[in-house]
């Protein structure tokens, strides 16, 4: 068995295949299928992951495999063939489909050493391996190589005492932190004091400091700090050769040092109990099975997952769970931290690429059972999976948009079916293609109607702001909503306001011509952004100033318009000026901790009013809060999706959520300019049924999911004439390969028809049965494969477009 195939890191259609390479003799015994290697790839030397060792190959010369980059797998068995389920599902290239399921630190360029974990002076060691450490802890891997000590020291890493330190330049290191110490005794101490000059004050104190101290080794900055002394002092004791500098390692803690205060499992309602019952047999029975937990806001769908998890771990079993982004990590992981202490894991994208990388080591050494994270977190490295749960399963952020476009949701119930466990699907409001699957029985639905402790959902007021404009109220306030805040104030509870910002952002506009400041680049108007007065492309980056005239008509009157967080933060100031306001968005939580630090602050009191975007919709839970309000709900509904309802219906009542959880009652004020849309009305009842049917009904007409598969190819060129005729061929060739039962819209120009000045066109595929498709979208991709590596050209398919701009 001495021929490794391989999958090359060339993302190519000529190269998405296996090769196969011969191992040299003194690696045989070390290369596992799973692993990392470099290979020699015409001039070059690149990496490539082992997915088959064999004893034959169908070609004659084969290239030698030059050397492995890690010494235990870093995929499993599991995972390999997941990879290729992807390439299938997403027309991704195997090695797009490996890389995802890794952490950024194992994609960068890398230096690899050897550490001895073990003590120097065991006696378990092996002689050979003592004689290699002689006097260190660490050698390079090149050393390893050279001296052809790599099969040894793999038996050494399998017993544990031997670890590879993977050193990643530029990417992450190890985090280590500066010591000083000394191996001199107390005597000899005492008699290089005495040695010392008389004036050398300073360092006098540093060794009486070590000969008071029990310890004998410190970190630098609590040395120089405890003495009061500047480096330079320590720096002459170590030229001196009295005292070394030496470096500690420590695993970088995402929590610093917060401890987590340990919870314990609360009981069930009636609700819940009916909910777990099913989850936990199929535990038992180690059977799959995909289940939709469908709970209103608040009916206690978390402690649902901790007790599923909790009889999970009892069986030596591991869980993943996925919230959506960075909004429900804190919340989430004091919940999940405080139940199972250090057997939990995260991952979400608040890491620091380091961070990521350290967690993601404790997964795959097994130090950990459960892993709490964003979408990526699904390919955790798990050899035993117990259950998947994803929470908020409706949301859009569990696809990802570029290679490979998966949707955590399909990975989940793939993997599950593998490890023959169940998938809990959690939300109030569920995505139409998961309740249509769980009406045709696909997934079992298990329903929590009721919120804990039979509280009541809030009162919802719908405030129609055409009618404010015409009693001239010209505010961002209707008179119903301030006159509620006013009374939150005085009561002193705690209001949320929810800006939904995305697609309504302010843009800078002439009154007396209507002339829009657009990019010059992409054909989408500018943001304006206050606090650093500029305008901002928001698709490639393009920034100007705010002109003092309009460019067409010369006019003064060029003012910005739309409502941004800060812009209601400056009115929530002139208007209630004692209220004290914690804003959320992206300008104020983009340092690292910042969300946790804001939203720990508004606990505790420190502030009345939380105003945010998106990131606050979700997850939130504190007690306090009895008033939410929505400054305009239909900023979504004019986006060209045929989700854009279902996503405003499912924001509004998410936000919705967030009020009157706990004793205090709640109450929302929701303002729009188009009340009488259902997705408006509905939201404000909480009626997840009635808007279930009718928007099904508005999905059918059209032809859209769950009714209808989609897929979506999008063309872009800096020619314009380029990019309509390729994407006519296109679109001709996809229509002569489907059946009279699927429909082919296009070609038509994107909703932003051109970024970064590449224009853009798309051909929007709806069907229900069509096994030729993808083979077929292979085949266009594989034709223009010279005009996108050479041309310019780029092509993208999306076989589940969640985002149709």
């Amino acid at each position: 068995m001495n021929i490794a195939s391989v999958i090359v890191d060339v993302p190519a259609r000529q190269t998405d295949r296996a090769f196969d390479y011969l191992i040299p003799d003194h690696l045989i015994d070390v290369i596992q299928i799973g692993m990392r290697v470099i290979v020699p790839f015409g001039p070059r030397k690149i990496q490539g992951f082992v997915t088959e060792i064999k004893a034959n190959s169908n070609f004659k010369l084969l290239k030698k495999l030059i050397e492995p980059m890690d010494l235990t797998p870093v995929l499993n068995q599991e995972l390999l063939t997941l990879g290729d389920w992807l390439t299938e599902t997403t027309l991704c290239y195997k090695i797009s489909a490996y890389q995802v399921m890794l952490p950024a630190a194992l994609k960068a360029k890398y230096e690899k050493k050897l550490k001895l974990i073990a003590d120097n002076n065991s006696v378990e060691l092996p002689p050979l391996v003592k004689e290699v450490f002689v006097n260190r802890d660490i050698i390079s891997w090149q050393e390893a190589v050279e001296k052809g000590y790599l099969s040894m020291l793999q038996k050494e890493v399998t017993n544990g005492t031997v670890e590879i330190l993977y050193e990643v330049k530029e990417r992450v290191r190890k985090k280590k932190l500066k010591a000083i110490s000394t191996n001199l005794s107390n005597e000899e101490l005492y008699a290089e004091i005495e040695n010392l000059l008389p004036q050398a004050n300073k360092q006098k104190q540093v060794l009486e400091f070590f000969i008071q101290s029990e310890e004998k080794n410190i970190e630098l900055r609590e040395l120089l700090l405890k003495v009061e002394i500047t480096s330079s002092v320590v720096n002459g004791l170590i030229n001196k050769g009295i005292l070394q500098q030496t470096e500690l390692e420590v695993y970088r803690d995402p929590f610093g040092e917060r401890t987590f205060v340990r919870t314990e499992p609360l009981p069930l309602s009636p609700d819940q109990e009916n909910a777990i019952k099913p989850i936990l047999s199929t535990i038992e029975m180690e059977s799959h099975e995909t289940f939709l937990l469908y709970g209103v806001t608040g009916s206690g769908k978390t402690e649902v997952y901790l007790q599923s998890i909790q009889m999970v771990l009892e069986k030596g079993k591991e869980a993943i769970v996925l919230v959506p982004e960075i909004s429900l990590t804190p919340q989430m992981v004091k919940r999940f931290k405080g139940r199972f202490g250090d057997q939990v894991a995260v991952l979400h994208s608040g890491l620091s690429t380091g961070e990521k990388y350290d967690e993601w080591r404790k997964i795959q050494r097994q130090e950990v059972k459960v892993v709490v994270g964003a979408r990526s977190a699904i390919f955790a490295p798990f050899q035993n999976l117990g259950i998947i749960i994803i929470d908020e399963e409706h949301e859009t952020s569990y696809k990802q948009e570029d290679n490979p476009r998966y949707h955590a949701r399909d990975v989940a119930v793939h993997r599950a079916a593998t490890h023959k466990c169940p998938v809990v699907l959690g939300s109030a409001t569920p995505s139409l293609e998961s309740f249509a699957r769980a009406q045709k029985g696909v997934y079992k639905l298990l329903s929590m109607p009721k919120r804990m402790n039979n509280q009541a959902l809030p009162e919802v007021a719908i405030i129609d702001m055409r009618e404010e404009l015409r009693s001239g109220n010209r505010s961002m306030f209707s008179q119903t909503l301030l006159e509620k805040i006013k009374d939150r104030l005085e009561k002193k509870e705690q209001i949320v306001l929810f800006l939904n910002k995305r697609g309504h952002s302010s843009f800078v506009m002439c009154r007396d011509c209507g002339y829009v400041v657009n990019c010059p680049n992409c054909d989408i108007s500018l943001t304006y952004h206050r606090f650093s007065q500029q305008m901002k492309c928001h698709y490639c980056g393009y920034e100007a100033h705010v002109p003092t005239n309009c460019p067409e008509c010369q006019s003064e009157h060029i003012r910005y318009f739309g409502t941004g967080t800060q812009k209601v933060e400056e009115e929530l100031a002139k208007v209630l000026p004692e209220a004290s306001v914690i804003r959320m968005d992206v300008d104020t939580t983009s340092k690292k901790g910042a969300h946790e630090k804001l939203l720990d602050q508004f606990q505790e009191g420190h502030a009345d009013i939380l105003l945010g975007t998106q990131m606050i919709a979700k997850g939130l839970d504190f007690p306090n809060i009895t008033l939410v309000g929505v400054l305009s709900a239909d900023t979504m509904l004019h986006l060209p999706d045929f989700r854009s309802s279902e996503k405003t219906f499912q924001l509004l009542t998410q936000v919705s959520g967030r009020a009157g959880r706990h004793e205090l009652e709640g109450e929302v004020v929701i303002q729009t300019y188009t009340p009488e849309h259902y997705s408006v009305e509905l939201a404000g009842e909480q009626d997840y049924a009635r808007f279930y049917d009718k928007e099904m009904m508005v999905r059918k007409i059209h032809k859209y999911p769950p009714f209808y598969y989609i897929s979506l190819v999008t063309v872009s060129h800096e020619e314009l004439m380029k990019t309509v005729s390729v994407t006519e061929k296109i679109t001709a060739y996809i229509r002569s390969r489907l059946s009279n039962e699927a429909i082919c819209l296009g070609p038509v120009a994107s909703p932003i028809p051109r970024i970064n000045n590449r224009y853009r066109y798309q051909c929007l595929i709806k069907y229900k049965r069509e096994p030729a498709l993808g083979e077929s979208l292979k085949k266009m991709l594989d034709h223009y494969q010279h005009e996108i590596h050479s041309g310019g050209l780029q092509i993208s398919v999306d076989l589940n477009p969640y985002i149709l701009m």
